[in-house]
């Protein structure tokens, strides 16, 4: 059975709303967005090795239009990260996608949990879930998600959506990775408490 991860940049306060930049996502009036941006540079060189690892990718309609509309124009074949979204599976949750354009990507209009659940009954590398966070709350709500990857930035940003929300379904986690960069972004892996094994705890600080 193949693990679902949700990768998620996150702030200190818990917010995950349009960290990519300005635009990206205005409900509630949001004006924070693109508070990644001094831990950027730091993003390519963590994702480039942990892209290697997975074996799909699972996108709500936003998250997947902004990927799109960037990565298949990326040809260099030395850049890791473009090389695995441009030829791993991508499945996309929508109603209204119904012929994308980006090559290896197939639409999920219906049952998602349902549809997900039978993609984790496959063999092969886990599937990642990268932002979306509409998408991985239902997930969530579902107990889908084996393991969540925090990128927690060293930035409170005072509103703006969280990704555990009030009302969230209650779940213990282990802590199974720790990664400390140096300009204070942490990455933390936790595993759904009794869910798969990974190995032992690792935490590093370049």
């Amino acid at each position: 059975m193949r693990k679902l991860i949700v990768t998620q940049f996150v702030s200190l306060d818990g917010v995950v709303q349009a960290p990519g930049h300005a635009r990206e996502d205005l409900e509630g009036g949001f004006e924070h967005g693109g508070w990644i941006g001094p831990q950027i540079a730091e993003h390519g060189r963590y994702n480039r090795d942990f892209f290697q690892t997975v074996g799909a990718f699972l996108l709500g309609r936003v998250t997947y239009e902004i990927f799109a509309g960037y990565w298949p124009t990326v040809t260099d074949p030395g850049d890791e990260i473009a090389r695995a979204l441009n030829t791993l599976p991508k499945y996309v949750a929508s109603t209204g996608l119904s012929a994308p354009e980006w090559a290896g990507t197939t639409v999920i209009a219906g049952d998602v949990p349902g549809e997900v659940a039978r993609l984790k009954e496959q063999p092969g590398k886990p599937i990642l879930v990268v932002g979306s966070g509409n998408l991985t709350q239902t997930l969530m709500r579902h107990e889908l998600v084996d393991e969540y990857q925090l990128w927690l930035h060293p930035i409170v940003l005072g509103t703006g959506k969280r990704l555990f929300p009030e009302g969230s379904p209650t779940a213990s986690m282990r802590l199974v990775e720790s990664t400390t960069t140096g300009s204070g972004l942490v990455i933390l892996t936790y595993a759904r408490a009794g869910g798969p094994a990974r190995a032992e705890l690792a935490s590093s600080t370049p």
